[in-house]
């Protein structure tokens, strides 16, 4: 057998196999799109879009059902449905898809594709015991003289959209802060104050209200704001009545009434950070490995 042959057998069977080479432009087009789908990533996870997303998530793997069963029917109204289902997400983004679009021209995607998302050294909303400690503080002593507040702890699901409806505070929590606010006749003591982690981001904020039955009539605005919000995120909030003085917090679309300073204490200490989230720079990590093993010398 010729060495020819031997070759035009290996081109014939060995053809899917072989690896074609790998130029500078496939390095860059793998760079682009892993910075793009990196920041879509976050874009989703940093607003309601993900508790949509995974809505999403759910309908495909049912379309999967169905077609791995041979479900026709299923499948001929999902695929029919398709081009009017992307339609209606667009609808449904359209706030964050411009939010989206407006932000790409103000960020530098090559320093946030090598920074972590967060502030360095900090989670974005973990808190700290002080910071527990002041909410409750606050909320105790607003209650005892009759001040009506209404304060948003963001969780994972942001609060951008309801965020901008508001003054910008972008301040270091406090008790006296929080009290400050929620003065009567001061500028900023209508509406809620959203906090994430150790700061106020943003005060007199408007809330969706509660469409629930549940909600007794005798409980005013503040209550069924509060609930609303926990309807449409993971947010905890927590209600000073200005009627009666009583503290309540609302949490996944139920409301818990009149609790004492330890009951809240307890409610909100799951809040609390652990092991903080290491977002530092990669270079300046680094960098201070490089001085470590210097000093050791």
């Amino acid at each position: 057998m010729s060495w020819e042959h031997l070759q035009r057998i290996a081109e014939k069977y060995l053809y899917w196999y072989s690896i074609s080479a790998i130029g500078i432009s496939d390095i860059l087009e793998i760079i682009i799109i892993s910075m793009i789908v990196y920041q879509i990533i976050k874009w989703v996870q940093l607003t309601r879009a993900w508790t949509l997303f995974k809505g999403v998530i759910m309908l495909l793997l049912f379309a999967l059902f169905a077609a791995v069963f041979q479900l026709n029917t299923i499948s001929w109204l999902l695929s029919n449905s398709l081009s009017v289902g992307i339609t209606a997400a667009i609808i449904i983004f359209q706030p964050e898809l411009r939010r989206a679009l407006e932000q790409l021209g103000r960020k530098n995607l090559f320093r946030n594709f090598i920074f972590s998302s967060g502030e360095y050294g900090e989670a974005k909303n973990a808190m700290t015991e002080k910071t527990i400690v002041e909410i409750v503080k606050a909320a105790f002593e607003m209650g005892r003289v009759k001040t009506g507040a209404l304060m948003v702890i963001e969780q994972s699901v942001a609060l951008g959209e309801y965020e901008r409806t508001g003054i910008a505070v972008d301040g270091i929590l406090t008790s006296q802060l929080l009290i400050n606010i929620f003065e009567h006749n001061t500028p900023l003591h209508d509406g809620a104050v959203i906090i994430r982690g150790n700061r106020i981001v943003s005060a007199t904020c408007y809330l969706p209200l509660t469409d629930s039955m549940d909600i007794g009539k005798e409980l005013g605005t503040r209550h069924r704001a509060a609930v609303g919000i926990s309807e449409v995120s993971d947010s905890i909030t927590i209600i000073v009545s200005e009627e009666t003085g009583a503290v309540s917090l609302a949490k996944d679309g139920k409301l818990y009434r009149n609790l004492t300073r330890e009951t809240l204490q307890e409610k909100l200490n799951p809040l609390k950070a652990g092991v903080t989230a290491n977002t530092t720079d990669v270079f300046k990590k680094w960098k201070g490995l490089l001085r470590n093993e210097r000093s050791e010398k």
